[in-house]
């Protein structure tokens, strides 16, 4: 245990892995910038807020270390460490995009989202997401995850879109704990109690023999940080959320509704054949479909009655030159019973990452982008023991990918929100848009977990957790309050969400059409969240003075 990294706090992993003397802390406990939103709770902060910034070398290599402290709150992500992250992978990029060759380690020890401050914590993991995709063009970005906590939530989405994450076999990563699992979809589908059930689905050694952990390490300091060396030198990169072919295939071959177990999936893992997976266009039907507010919205937006595609709860059609994609509800969905209410699942993260990615191919070089339209109406993600298993945090973070990918080679993508928005369907389906609409009803739900499953997590009654939210608009569940932290580009409060009149439509296609107009000329990233007027005096006021700490420390 003399040399093991498990062992050693967030600070002291981020130290022991820079060749000695070179390591400089940036925005440490002494700049005392912590989080404003959990005294209001009753919950004393920290003042590094849980996330260690160090720069030096690494045999040679000038890098960049983002360590999470487990201890802390379980790791969670707020805003201020949120913002912190996201502050020190943008110079890292700028560094990279001017010639200087910066590497970014991150070591994940993390539950996800901070429950405490839920809707900034899912900001910001959109945010972090989005400078990954936009430095892996540049330099490998490694990700590391030791044990302890492990990575959870929507941090393991997150790994997954790491060019290389190394573990120990310590550590576990999964989008969904076991606890929430058991919470949202009973006993039966997940037993929380059942440790080994959890190793030998969620661990990483099952993790590294189905392709969601690139190697495991033993626990030895000397050893992580020459595998890390190891995977910056050899340029490596395992293009998780490209290989969608390879598991739509695999999907294919699974029964969902027969009994299935690691060894079993083992064995089925290494014999589907990446193909080229085909994605139909939507099409008119005159079989009535289950209504939802996307299905809704999608069709009198794109004009196409009761939609039908090639895969049934994921709506999309080219319109007027506009992208438009819906995930909605199948309750006749026999294979994959846990999407039935329109969760996004394995099948929507792989199949929408395949056609924004198809859309990115076919708009290639074009001086005109196509906008692409994200009808949001998502109540969670998928809560069920295959999709751990197989990986739905891959899924979710190929969708949330694509989606970062086209933002950035120019196309315009717009959210228009008339039904819920939660935890990773969000993450996957909305949160890598440029510009946000949602429509002012109090029946729509914005948040990162059930109030069931957050009492649960966070020791709270439910009581206690509604109590919490009237001091923190971060943790409410309306939309109103989502609105104070400056991430909407409007709030429609003239129209309801089942609402879909004609003269609604014809509003609503217009709002869309001024917010594409207002991403010409500017930033292709996701700063217009922290920099409108609503952001900059009330909403990310703690954002803008971290990231302005970053920058003044960064090459101090």
């Amino acid at each position: 245990m003399e040399n093991s990294f498990v062992e050693l706090n967030g600070r002291d992993r981020a130290k022991v892995l820079f060749d000695h003397g070179t390591a400089r802390e940036l925005v440490g406990p002494l700049d005392n910038l912590y989080s404003p939103h959990l005294m209001p709770q009753g919950i004393v902060p920290e003042s590094d807020d849980g996330i260690i910034l160090m720069k030096g070398q690494i045999k040679g290599l000038d890098s960049v270390v983002i360590s999470m402290e487990g201890a802390f709150q379980g790791g969670g992500i707020g805003e201020v460490g949120g913002a912190k992250i996201v502050a020190a992978l943008e110079q890292t990029l700028k560094d990279n995009q001017n010639g200087h060759k910066e590497y970014p380690i991150i070591v994940f020890d993390t539950g996800g989202v901070r429950l405490q401050e839920a809707n900034y914590g899912l900001l910001s993991i959109s945010e972090i997401q989005n400078m990954i995709i936009a430095l892996k063009k540049y330099v490998p970005v490694i990700g590391v995850v030791p044990g302890r906590v492990g990575a959870f939530g929507g941090m393991s989405i997150t790994s997954a879109m790491m060019s290389y994450l190394i573990a120990t076999d310590e550590a576990r990563v999964a989008l969904n704990g076991p606890e929430v699992i058991e919470q949202e979809a009973g006993v039966r589908e997940f037993d929380s109690s059942d440790k080994n059930l959890i190793w030998n689905t969620l661990g990483t050694k099952q993790r590294a023999a189905t392709g969601l952990v690139d190697e495991i390490v033993d626990d030895d300091v000397d050893l992580i940080k020459n595998s890390i060396v190891a995977a910056i030198q050899a340029k490596k990169d395992s293009h998780r959320t490209e290989n969608v072919d390879f598991y739509l295939n695999l999907l294919k071959d699974i029964d969902f509704n027969q009994p299935m177990d690691t060894e079993e999936y083992r064995k089925l893992f290494p014999t589907v054949k990446a193909g080229n997976h085909h994605i139909a266009e939507a099409q008119k039907s005159a079989t009535p479909k289950d209504k939802s507010r996307g299905r809704l919205w999608f069709e009198k937006l794109t004009g196409i009655e009761n939609a039908e595609s090639e895969v049934s709860t994921v709506l999309h059609a080219t319109v007027d030159g506009k992208e438009f994609i819906a995930i909605v509800p199948d309750t006749q969905n026999k294979r994959f019973p846990r999407v039935r209410n329109g969760e996004v699942g394995l099948m929507e993260g792989f199949t929408v990452a395949k056609i924004v990615n198809q859309v990115i191919e076919e708009d290639q070089g074009k001086e005109q982008k196509r906008p692409i339209i994200c009808i949001v109406d998502v109540p969670s993600q998928a809560y069920g023991y295959k999709e751990e298993l197989i990986g739905i945090n891959v899924a979710l973070a190929s969708s949330a990918a694509a989606y970062a990918k086209a933002r950035q080679a120019g196309h315009p993508v717009v959210d228009f929100i008339p039904g819920d928005a939660v935890s990773g369907g969000f993450l996957a389906h909305g949160l890598q848009s440029n510009r946000m609409i949602a429509l002012g009803d109090d029946s729509i739900t914005i948040q990162a977990m059930s109030k069931a499953s957050a009492a649960r997590i966070t020791l709270r009654t439910i009581e206690e957790l509604e109590e919490a939210t009237k001091h923190v608009p971060a943790m409410a569940y309306d939309v109103f309050n989502y609105t104070k932290l400056g991430a909407l580009y409007k709030r429609i409060d003239s129209i309801k969400s089942w609402d879909a009149s004609d003269k609604n439509v014809a509003r609503i296609q217009k709002e869309i059409d001024a917010a594409i107009d207002s991403t010409k000329g500017q930033p292709t990233d996701l700063s217009y969240r922290y920099t409108n007027e609503i952001a900059v005096k009330e909403g990310r006021v703690a954002t803008l003075k971290m990231r302005k700490a970053v920058e003044n420390q960064w090459n101090n």
